[in-house]
């Protein structure tokens, strides 16, 4: 599977941002979903997942209540809602595919779209 992200940006301290990821290949509703994030210095974290069926979600705490993810089997896409941001939410901002349950270990996914940056002035 082939990931193309999109969305990003600048925003103020408090503000919102949405960001995509397009699927294209094998089956997207095989594939659990998650969201990463690599801030300047530091390893790449996660954010949050979802299952390939999009009804089960886990969040990192320092996200929880703030970012939603979501997907949508039928556009072969998944988002990720970005609420109240924070400047410690500046990073680069990855989504990524595996076959199988979710996980939120960098190196248990297999697929990945290109980075964003997402930038939060205060």
């Amino acid at each position: 599977v082939q990931l193309q992200a999109s969305g990003g940006g600048l925003v103020q301290a408090g503000g919102s941002l949405r960001r995509s990821c397009a699927a294209s290949g094998p089956t997207f509703s095989n594939y659990a979903m998650g969201w990463f994030r690599q801030a300047p210095g530091k390893g790449r974290e996660s954010v949050a997942t979802i299952t390939s069926n999009g009804y089960i979600t886990f969040y990192e705490d320092s996200v929880e209540g703030r970012f939603t993810i979501s997907r949508d089997n039928a556009k072969n896409t998944g988002y990720l809602q970005m609420n109240s941001l924070k400047p410690e939410d500046t990073a680069v901002y990855y989504c990524a595919a595996r076959r199988g349950t979710t996980s939120f270990r960098v190196n248990q996914y297999d697929y990945w779209g290109q980075g964003t940056q997402v930038t939060v002035s205060s």
